[in-house]
C-alpha cells in the first residue's frame, strides 16, 4: 500500500521495519484517543467553516464505525500503516472517500500522537490512581484485622522502638495516598492541548480554533505558542513515569518488608497458599515470587524514566524522529505498574500476621525508658539517655 505521506517514490521494506519500530503495535490502545481527537478537529474545522458540514458528518460517523470495528478485533494496525494515525485516515478513506481525505487539514502526524498520547495518560493515571487506592484498602484491612500486633521497629536491621502492625501498615498507607498526589499533579503537563500546532509551527494562514477543541477534549489549557509544543515531548511521558517510579519503590519496600517477615527465621506472617509458587527439586518449598519480582519492579520502572529522559536530553528544538522511542518505556512503565499494583494487593488480602512467633529484644525500650526519667525527674534527656545506655551496656 502507498502510506498518505509518500510521494510516489518507493520505500525499502528494511528502512520502513526500522523506522516504524514498534509503532504498529503499540499505538493499538490509542485508537479510541486518536478517534476521539480527530472528530474533534473535523467538529472545529466546520465550525470555521474549513469543512462542509456533510463532510464533518461522514468523518464522525465513519471514525466511530471504525472504532468499533477494532474493538471487535474485525481490523488492526500493520507494518505497512506504521501508526494508527495513517491506519485510520486510510480506512476513513476507504469507506466515505472524499472527505475522509479532508481530515487531516491544519494538523499534522505530530500533534495528532501527542494529542492522542496526552489523552490516554490523563486515563492511564486516574486508572492508575484509583487502582492505588485499591492498594490502600488492602494495607488498610491489615491494620483492621491485626493492627494491635506488636512488631520491632527497625532501624539498621536491629530491634530499634516497639512498633504494632498498624503503624507499619498505616507508613505504607501515607505512601501510597502520596502517590496518588504525585500521579494528580504528574497532570499539569499531560493537561495541555497540542492539537493545531501541527508539526510545531502551526498553520500559517489557516484560521483554526484550538480553543474549540480544548474545550471539547477537555483540556485545562491551550499549549502555546505553537512550538512548545514539540518541545514539550517527553515531560509528560517523563513525569508520569517519575511517579510510577516512586510508587513501585515503595511497593517494593513493602514487598522486601514482607520477604524478610516470611523467612523462617522471622516467621512473622503467612502467605496465602495461593500466592506462593513451587520448587522443582525441594519439595518442602513455598516459593514467595511475586513479591521477590515486586521487590524488582522500580528497577525496570527506573529503566523506563532513565530511558525516557535520555531521548529528549539533548535533542534540538522542533520535531525529531527520536521522539517516537518515548512510547516503548512509557508503556512498558505504566503496564507494570497496573500489574504490580493490582497483585500486591491481592497478596496483602492473604497476608496474615503470627503474633507468637514476634519477640521483641529487651532493648527496644530504652528509649521510652529515658523519657520516662525526663518525665519523672525532670532530667535532660542526654543524661537520661546516657543512664539507660550504661545499664544496658552492663546487661551485654
Amino acid at each position: 500500500m502507498s502510506r498518505l505521506w509518500e510521494k510516489g517514490l518507493p520505500l525499502d521494506e528494511r528502512v520502513l521495519r526500522f523506522t516504524a519500530g514498534e509503532d504498529h503495535v503499540l499505538d493499538a490502545r490509542l485508537v479510541s484517543y486518536d478517534v476521539r481527537a480527530s472528530i474533534a478537529h473535523a467538529e472545529m474545522l466546520a465550525a470555521q467553516k474549513l469543512l462542509s458540514d456533510e463532510d464533518c458528518a461522514a468523518i464522525r460517523d465513519g471514525l466511530t464505525e471504525l472504532e468499533q470495528s477494532f474493538n471487535a478485533g474485525d481490523w488492526q494496525i500493520t507494518l505497512e500503516n506504521e501508526d494508527v494515525h495513517t491506519a485510520l485516515e486510510t480506512r476513513l478513506t476507504q469507506k466515505i472517500g472524499d472527505a475522509g481525505g479532508r481530515l487531516h487539514l491544519g494538523r499534522s502526524r505530530n500533534d495528532q500522537v501527542l494529542t492522542a498520547l496526552r489523552l490516554y495518560l490523563r486515563d492511564a493515571a486516574t486508572d492508575l490512581s484509583t487502582r492505588v487506592s485499591g492498594l490502600r484498602q488492602s494495607t488498610v484491612a491489615i491494620a483492621d484485622r491485626q493492627g494491635d500486633v506488636v512488631l520491632p521497629g527497625y532501624t539498621h536491621m536491629q530491634h530499634a522502638m516497639p512498633s504494632t502492625v498498624a503503624l507499619w501498615c498505616g507508613g505504607f498507607d501515607e505512601a501510597f495516598a502520596d502517590a496518588m498526589a504525585g500521579l494528580k499533579a504528574a497532570g499539569r503537563r499531560i493537561d495541555k492541548n497540542p492539537l493545531g500546532s501541527a508539526a510545531g509551527y502551526g498553520t500559517p494562514g489557516l484560521p483554526l480554533a484550538r480553543e474549540h477543541t480544548t474545550r471539547a477534549l477537555e483540556f485545562a489549557t491551550t499549549q502555546s505558542p505553537v512550538t512548545a509544543a514539540q518541545l514539550s515531548r517527553g515531560k509528560a511521558e517523563s513525569g508520569l513515569i517519575f511517579e510510577i517510579t516512586l510508587l513501585l519503590q515503595d511497593v517494593g519496600r513493602l514487598a522486601a518488608d514482607l520477604l524478610l517477615f516470611y523467612t523462617q527465621e522471622f516467621a512473622f506472617i503467612t502467605l496465602a497458599a495461593n500466592t506462593t509458587t513451587g520448587s522443582s527439586i525441594m519439595p518442602q518449598k513455598r516459593n514467595p515470587d511475586v513479591l521477590e519480582l515486586l521487590r524488582s519492579s522500580s528497577a525496570t520502572a527506573q529503566a523506563c524514566l532513565d530511558e525516557s529522559l535520555m531521548i529528549t536530553a539533548k535533542l534540538p528544538s522542533g520535531y525529531q524522529r527520536d521522539l517516537q522511542r518515548l512510547k516503548a518505556p512509557l508503556f512498558r512503565a505504566i503496564d507494570l505498574a497496573v500489574d504490580s499494583v493490582d497483585i500486591m494487593a491481592y497478596v496483602l488480602d492473604g497476608i496474615r500476621f503470627v503474633p507468637e512467633n514476634i519477640h521483641l529484644d529487651e532493648g527496644i525500650f530504652a528509649t521510652a525508658e529515658a523519657y520516662q526519667l525526663v518525665a519523672d525527674e525532670g532530667m535532660p534527656f542526654r543524661d537520661a539517655y546516657r543512664r539507660i545506655a550504661r545499664r544496658y551496656a552492663k546487661k551485654n
